[in-house]
């Protein structure tokens, strides 16, 4: 499948660099797979190839033509999932850390999905062919509830609930440092990281609105807090983005300065230091569960909800807090 992309240069991306434009533009490629693209003279600007780095001018016209390939069918596998509710309707999950929810470059197998279409066979269809009766996703090191949808009806309804709001997300998250309030709205557009594809930001540029509501429910001294978070929009990696734009990372984050010294320190006194090597042992992911979830059930009409107990690892981060301040 072949991919079109047309614009003209805006006076307010005059003088940004080809790269970062495709890039930023939504092509759906990584900065060094529009290198390549452009070094391959596929990439012309006023009809005519150039070099990565070349300044766009106001009123260029950069023209690219990218061949997409479709995605493999899903494969079902016997693997084992911890179900905690299942009816003719839906199916409510609770998904181990490490798991990945559906296919996708790089893990096209061993997942979520794999195990659910092996066992199901005919999960309803959604847009994207490699998420079938998926309403919403979790992290691969995020732990906790999710529910998938079994019928078409279920699926259309979880989704509008989704949208709507209707349906309730609740997390528990261990950040670094005092969080300044004990209640708190993060309310801060989300869009893809303006270089690197794999992670997202708080950006204006091609962002989606984002709310994050928390409320702490036990500090740790200036070292940790422990706080419940509830969703008010869906947007990939939400929580994790948002504490880290406020300045207080989730405790062992990778990829969103959870486990960078430079940033934890900024917020948690150096004093702490052997706690938080401690703490960074203990855990080896984003501390962040998803611990409830309610939605009105899709042809009972009566609201249910459903509670997941704290993984290992989680557990054992609250009991040192608790026993080493």
């Amino acid at each position: 499948m072949e991919k079109v992309f047309e614009r003209i240069v805006s006076e307010k991306m005059a003088g940004t660099r080809l790269d970062v434009y495709l890039v930023r533009g939504g092509l759906g490629l990584t900065r060094s797979q529009v290198e390549k693209l452009i070094k391959e003279g596929k990439v012309l600007v006023n009809n005519a190839p150039t070099k990565p780095g070349y300044k766009l001018k106001k009123g260029d016209v950069v023209f690219a033509k990218v061949e997409i390939k479709p995605k493999p069918p899903v494969i079902g596998q016997d693997i084992d999932v911890p179900i905690i509710y299942e009816d003719e309707d839906l199916v409510v999950i609770d998904k181990p850390v490490g798991m990945v929810v559906h296919p996708a470059k790089g893990n096209l197998e061993g997942t979520l999905i794999n195990a659910l279409v092996y066992r199901y066979k005919d999960l309803p269809q959604t847009s994207d062919k490699t998420r079938p009766g998926v309403v919403h996703r979790l992290d691969k090191e995020t732990s906790g509830l999710l529910v998938v949808a079994k019928t078409d009806k279920a699926l259309r309804s979880l989704a509008s609930q989704m949208a709507d709001k209707t349906a309730r997300r609740t997390y528990w998250a261990v950040v670094w440092g005092s969080l300044p309030q004990d209640h708190g709205i993060i309310e801060a557009p989300i869009g893809r990281h303006s270089i690197d594809r794999k992670r997202m930001a708080v950006t204006p540029f091609h962002s989606k609105p984002a709310i994050t509501e928390y409320t702490v429910k036990k500090r740790y001294d200036r070292l940790a807090t422990f706080v419940e978070v509830k969703l008010h929009t869906g947007r990939t990696h939400q929580i994790r983005v948002h504490f880290e734009y406020l300045g207080y990372p989730i405790v062992g984050d990778p990829t969103y300065s959870g486990r960078s010294t430079r940033k934890i320190f900024n917020v948690v006194p150096s004093n702490f230091a052997p706690k938080v090597k401690d703490m960074l042992e203990i855990m080896q992911r984003q501390a962040l569960h998803a611990r409830k979830l309610s939605f009105i059930h899709p042809t009972k009409m009566v609201r249910v909800e459903f509670e997941s107990p704290l993984p290992e690892d989680f557990k054992k981060l609250l009991e040192y807090l608790d026993s080493a301040l």
